[in-house]
């Protein structure tokens, strides 16, 4: 458990919403809920031209970054088609209602 991180409660994060946090050896995280609850964190970084992944809209298990309409997989940091790119994503969990991070 040592290399986890608490983050919050999953409660403060709103659904379809996120919250940053900054990770030491990661920086900036953008920390995503969806409708089904589940939680994904990746760099806030888009890797088109390095928009802020929080701000943008969540749905299903994708958010699409506010600046020009990049879909990323929430799992996977994956560029929808037809464009190509990653952001590095950060392992999540929730566990008892508290949302953690591999830190």
């Amino acid at each position: 458990m040592s290399d986890w991180k608490r983050i919050c409660a999953l409660q403060d994060i709103p659904p379809l919403g996120s919250r940053v946090v900054r990770l030491e050896r990661h920086g900036d995280i953008a920390v995503f809920r969806t409708a089904a609850d589940e939680v994904f964190a990746l760099h806030d970084k888009c890797p088109h031209k390095g928009g802020p992944l929080s701000q943008g809209i969540v749905h299903g298990r994708q958010v699409t970054c506010p600046m020009h309409g990049w879909r990323l997989g929430l799992d996977s940091g994956q560029a929808a088609d037809p464009d190509v790119g990653h952001t590095a994503c950060v392992e999540a969990r929730v566990e008892g209602g508290e949302v953690w991070l591999r830190a």
